[in-house]
């Protein structure tokens, strides 16, 4: 019991360990001071800088756009920990600055300390990739606009290492494009107590991808992407044309970039500027989300984020939180960037007085667009009955035997939630079904009366006969298209993407049909209503169409086969005709020998036109199959000859990409729907103007005359307006991919809530 009153005891409390017993039993002496070894100094300098994959790639992302890249790719296994690559289309590295570029505190960036005082880049110590170097697997290819080739170099500890054991330790020279590839592997390799610290893969792959996330939405002009190792799709993508408003819609969502507001202040005397976005009251989150950039730098500052939550208190409701870009630009002088050794914090000078300028501004900016708040209101769901009194006359109803369990005098349940505002009860769920929806396909005449279909060829092949469309599949398998040409015109398209109109077609319900002579339909998204330009919308999902499916076009048959030069002198006459109306003689002399040549041309390369355009053509010049683009949709047949006599000359047959885009804009073009004309007054309008003016036998009989249509004009009327509500507008929601051009065939006509708050202040 002593004993162990004696462990307990204050003396042993805090007590160092014994030094070794030949030391213990002489005098007390001092230690003595050494150096340490320029390793473990690497190491715990290294430590400082790297303290996880996401410092590093913040090092490297920062020394990229610093070389001036627009391109940034980024490639990641196990969280960063067994590969952490990035890419980047800079000015690269001279092959003689490679053996000192891993030594500590060798930049390009600095001359003179008092060049701290003006810094205007992102690294400029000269210790990042000295850090990386002593704690991971380091390979750096690079090639500058004067080289004629790449460089690969090897690190290790901050010097020059081989490749394999027994290999000169020298820069390789190598195949590589313009720019820089950073490697780093076995992050921590020689840190085992680091390493293991990390809880696991998936979290820091999320930290890496916030640091990308950042830098995307800030870097203007320069593209990112980010991706797993193995993985084919990307987590981060933007390009490098996109604004700041679209970076924040593709990293964080729609829901965040429709409910920013810009804002912007600045101010001589203390030296700053300050601009972003920032929420407004209509959205809201249980984390703040601020992208601080203080001279360019991803910085965190405690001060920044406790004043903008205090200033979103009084517009958001409890717990609620903002999210809020801001990119403020600091007099380089007034700023103290070396205050971490990761950079992560920054000192400035008037750190109050320019936080609450900020504030402020973002104050103002609230207080004016709050009149717009929007109230979500829940309304009952279709079919659900509210809890009401049940009324004597509903038991007579079920029956004079019935005995009904039921009290008849039942208090009314209060109700949870108020009436909704009318200018909510809208229909904006492309579920809710019309009647007309449920009725039966009725049947559709075609204009050329084509016979029965050929089951030989197609995947599917279609056949119009005249009780409507039949559809059978055969067994040809799909191809797979992996054409340089075709991914270019793919990556044309996605880069001309608009994301706003794209959401509208995506989410929108078909209203109706308004002018089949100027192509236009009414659809509705969200609360507003627009008229849309179907034939210009039609003519580029039609493209896209064309490249999605290349190469795996169904068929439409044709039975029996029409001869490519009968259709081919028919829109040659056609275009003769045209141009001697407008005295044209020399083009219209063209067209004498076009059936001709165009014909020759096509026979020539049928085999191509089958295997890319499911467009078959006989060696006797018969024209067995079209290519069907939509299941549901038939072009129409009249416009086949000029089609034809259009890609002779319109489709540029010498190169593989140019052939394709000019071949399938031709066949977006036969596949828009064509203008009708106006339809003729019915019956009802003829008899009111007949009873407008003093009936006579002439005059009825012309109204009876101008009642009448062509029937081919009348059916293909009919199968225009259902093919539109159940065919071509479904594809548009689901496959659309809307592009800047398409602004100009789209107006908005309506907007529910704006009207309603016209009355409400009236």
């Amino acid at each position: 019991m002593g004993e162990e009153m004696d462990m307990d005891s204050p003396e042993q409390r805090g007590a160092k360990r014994p030094l070794e017993e030949t030391e213990a039993s002489g005098p007390s002496r001092p230690k003595r001071i050494k150096a340490l070894d320029p390793d473990v100094v690497n190491k715990i300098a290294a430590g400082e800088i790297i303290v996880a994959p996401m410092h590093a790639l913040k090092e490297l992302i920062e020394n990229a756009v610093d070389a001036g890249s627009t391109s940034i790719e980024v490639l990641v296994k196990d969280g960063g920990l067994k590969l952490l690559q990035i890419t980047d289309n800079g000015h690269g590295i001279d092959r003689d600055d490679l053996p000192i570029l891993c030594e500590r505190f060798t930049t390009s960036k600095l001359k003179e300390f008092e060049d701290l005082s003006s810094i205007g880049t992102y690294g400029f110590r000269g210790e990042a990739l000295a850090s990386i170097s002593h704690i991971a697997h380091l390979t750096v290819t690079t090639k500058t606009a004067g080289s004629s080739c790449a460089w690969r170099a090897h690190y290790g500890d901050g010097k020059l290492v081989p490749a394999k054991p027994g290999q000169n330790a020298a820069p390789k020279a190598t195949a590589g494009r313009g720019g820089t590839q950073i490697t780093v592997e076995d992050l921590f390799y020689n840190v085992p107590t680091r390493r293991r610290a990390f809880r696991s893969s998936s979290e820091e792959y999320a930290k890496i991808l916030d640091v990308v996330g950042r830098y995307a939405v800030h870097c203007s002009g320069v593209a990112f992407s980010c991706r797993k190792h193995g993985d084919s799709g990307v987590s981060i993508s933007t390009p490098s044309a996109a604004n700041t408003i679209d970076r924040i819609r593709q990293i964080h969502g729609s829901a965040v970039a429709n409910e920013v507001v810009e804002f912007e202040v600045a101010e001589k005397k203390l030296g700053f500027r300050a601009s972003g976005l920032a929420t407004n009251a209509n959205y809201h989150v249980k984390k703040t989300v601020i992208l601080l950039f203080i001279n360019h730098r991803a910085v965190e500052s405690t001060a920044v984020k406790r004043a903008v939550e205090q200033t979103y208190s009084a517009f958001l409701p409890k717990g609620g939180h903002p999210f809020v870009y801001l990119d403020l630009e600091i007099e380089p002088h007034r700023v103290d960037v070396n205050v971490h050794p990761t950079k992560r914090e920054v000192n400035f000078l008037n750190e109050d007085e320019i936080i609450e300028m900020v504030c402020s501004e973002i104050r103002s900016k609230l207080a004016h667009v709050d009149s717009s708040r929007t109230f979500l209101t829940q309304s009952l769901l279709p079919g659900v009955q509210p809890i009401e009194t049940l009324q004597p006359e509903q038991d007579a109803a079920a029956g004079e035997g019935a005995v009904s369990n039921k009290p008849i005098n039942t208090p009314k349940t209060p109700a949870t939630s108020k009436r909704p505002y009318e200018n909510n009860l809208v229909r904006t769920d492309s579920k809710v079904r019309k009647i007309t929806s449920m009725l039966t396909a009725a049947p559709i005449s075609s204009p050329s009366h084509p016979g029965p279909p050929n089951t030989e060829s197609g995947i599917p092949a279609a056949s119009i006969r005249d009780e409507g469309l039949q559809y059978e599949t055969t067994d040809r398998q799909p191809l797979r298209i992996a054409l340089t040409s075709v991914k270019s015109l793919r990556n044309s398209v996605r880069a001309a993407m608009h994301n706003t109109l794209t959401e509208m077609f995506a989410s929108h319900t078909y209203v109706g049909l308004v002018d089949e002579r100027r192509r236009l339909a009414a659809i509705q998204s969200g609360v507003k209503l627009y008229l849309v330009d179907y034939g210009l919308a039609c003519n580029e999902f039609f493209y896209q169409v064309g490249l999605t499916d290349f190469g795996n076009f169904g068929v439409i048959n044709l039975d029996p086969p029409p001869k490519i030069v009968d259709l081919l002198s028919i829109a040659a006459e056609t275009e003769q005709q045209d141009h001697a109306g407008n005295n044209d003689e020399e083009a219209g002399d063209i067209f004498a020998n076009a059936a001709e040549v165009v014909s020759r041309t096509l026979i020539e390369r049928r085999e191509m036109l089958d295997e890319y355009f499911s467009m078959q053509i006989s060696p006797e010049g018969e024209l067995l199959t079209i290519p069907l683009l939509l299941k549901g949709y038939v072009p129409s047949l009249a416009k086949l000859p000029r089609f034809l006599l259009r890609l002779g000359p319109y489709v540029d047959w010498t190169g593989e990409q140019e052939c394709f885009h000019t071949f399938l804009r031709e066949l977006a073009a036969f596949y828009t729907p064509e203008q009708l004309p106006i339809p003729p007054p019915t019956s009802k309008d003829a008899s009111a103007s007949a009873q407008s003016e003093p009936a006579t036998g002439e005059t009825a009989a012309d109204e009876s005359y101008v009642a009448e249509e062509d029937p081919l004009i009348h059916a293909r009327r009919a199968q225009m307006a259902r093919m539109l509500e159940y065919a071509v507008f479904p594809a548009l929601r689901s496959r659309l991919v809307a592009t800047s051009r398409m602004l100009r065939g789209v107006v908005e006509v309506a907007d529910l809530k704006g009207l309603y708050r016209v009355f409400e202040r009236c």
